[in-house]
């Protein structure tokens, strides 16, 4: 099967392989391609008018420029955007349906506090970007500490902390706070200068309270040697860290974070949607989601709206959107000029093609609840959180959230990784085959025959393995990194 039909009333088709002008497909009679079409990209199936809808996953995802014949490559030249600043809202709540409940484990670690993690690890989280080269010295110095069931020694640095003013102050407190507490550090230095902006006393009431065995702090302005001091609290932590051995932990502790990048014409249709069918079987199982990149859900929201489990839950979400429809608005930015270059060359048309693949990720579930900016989950099932659809900022907001992996889908690769281990899905088998250094499970088979159930299942026994310790590839490479929000003036 060369075209795929999303929905019976699509309009357009989407070619899983390259097509050839000229072609005909058996799935199709009557229609040939009109010109060369590329992976990921559409083909129109019946006539479409000027200023009529192109119709993908039975959405609008954008208005004809001009008329276009069946078998015409369907993409910017030809389609612009229906979406504007402005929208109206109504609750029509939806419930689909979910799969049977089934009980899972993974092998884990059990904190003081009762919660789950997936990794053993000892943080160093610096208040402010002055002390990053010192962060950096002492993961480097402090390396055969990493042993027994400590499983690695990580810094994430960082610009910010300082000359930072209102929101911006407040985001990056509650941010590095927030990893503070995250399950898969057994322990954390917190690392100050001494003269910044977010003072230790500032941070520590953020922070609220923490467990002294496994929190130390250093203001290195204060210390005699900086580095001796940092070396012996970090030995402290890892005497304490180095107690806690995996165990059997069921999956419904498990909080997994979802996002994409580098997407694709088949991102909607292969890797999104089965990361959708694995938060399902993880919901039924009991356990819980994050889905964010809130621009990259304009023009498909109203997909997420209906199945808000109440109507409190929907104004959150409706706010949720608004609010960052304001934020470009402020910065004389639409809201719909979204896709970049490598979406486009990947077949993504315009905003609306992209979010309407985007909330694939969200599956059928329920939203129980919707996070601000460096809010922790709180409720088992499927959450919304606020953020923006940058790789990094959204990646380190749903560590922040709670996430002990996240599931990163791909069609066009990149190595990055969060705090938290970070699953790449490439959408397509080409980029699987290319780049296994960074891509960790491929879900391209799902345009090759397998079913999106059993891609889903697939996924679900893999992430079940990386939460049972075994590495990602960006770990495998290192790759660990943050970027904070920010939005205001830098003094």
């Amino acid at each position: 099967m060369k075209l795929i039909r999303i929905h019976p009333s699509d309009n357009v088709a989407v070619a899983l392989e390259d097509v050839a002008a000229g072609e005909v497909f058996e799935d199709f009679p009557g229609l040939a391609a009109a010109e060369d079409v590329k992976r990921g990209h559409k083909l129109a199936l019946a006539p479409i008018k000027e200023g009529q809808p192109v119709i993908k996953y039975g959405c609008a995802i954008g208005l004809a420029k001009c008329d276009i014949a069946p078998g015409a490559w369907v993409h910017t030249h030809n389609v612009r955007t229906g979406l504007s600043e402005g929208g109206e809202y109504t609750y029509d709540h939806k419930v689909l349906p979910m799969p049977e409940p089934r009980s899972f484990t993974f092998r884990g670690y059990r904190r003081p506090d009762g919660r789950a993690a997936v990794r053993n690890e000892l943080w160093i989280i610096p208040t402010v970007g002055c002390v990053n080269s010192v962060a950096q010295q002492l993961v480097k110095a402090n390396q055969h500490l990493v042993t027994g069931s400590v499983e690695g020694l990580y810094t994430f640095p960082h610009p910010f902390g300082c000359s930072q003013m209102g929101d911006d102050h407040a985001q990056t407190r509650k941010l590095l706070a927030a990893l503070v507490r995250h399950p898969n550090a057994g322990g954390v230095l917190v690392l100050g200068l001494g003269c910044e902006n977010l003072t230790m006393d500032q941070f520590k009431q953020e922070l609220g309270s923490w467990d002294d065995r496994r929190v130390k702090f250093l203001i290195c302005q204060e210390a005699e040697d900086e580095l001796a001091e940092g070396s012996a609290l970090l030995a402290e932590l890892a005497g304490y860290a180095g107690q806690f051995q995996r165990e059997d932990i069921s999956a419904s502790e498990l909080v997994v974070g979802m996002k994409c990048g580098g997407s694709d014409g088949l991102s909607g249709i292969t890797a999104n949607p089965a990361v959708g069918r694995f938060s399902d079987l993880l919901i039924a199982a009991g356990g819980s989601t994050v889905l964010t990149e809130v621009p990259e859900m304009f023009g498909a929201e109203s997909i997420l709206f209906d199945r808000c489990e109440n109507e409190a839950v929907f104004r959150k979400a409706v706010a949720m959107v608004e609010n960052f429809k304001k934020y470009f608005v402020s910065h004389g930015q639409v809201v719909y000029e979204n896709p970049s270059p490598g979406n486009k060359a990947g077949g993504i048309t315009t905003l609306e093609d992209k979010s309407c693949g985007c909330v694939q990720k969200g599956g059928s579930a329920q939203v129980v609840d919707v996070l601000g900016y460096g809010e922790a989950v709180t409720k088992k099932g499927l959450n919304l959180l606020s953020g923006p659809g940058n790789d990094l900022v959204s990646a380190t907001a749903l560590t922040a959230a709670g996430a002990h992996l996240i599931l990163f889908t791909t069609g066009r690769g990149t190595p990055f990784g969060a705090p938290a281990p970070t699953v790449k899905i490439s959408t397509n088998t080409a980029l699987y085959d290319k780049k296994r250094d960074w891509i960790d499970f491929n879900a391209g088979t799902a345009a090759q025959g397998e079913s999106l159930d059993d891609t889903g299942r697939r996924l679900l026994d893999y992430v079940l393995a990386v939460a049972g310790g075994e590495q990602t590839k960006a770990e495998r490479h290192g790759a660990r990194e943050i970027s904070i929000f920010k939005d205001g003036v830098v003094l």
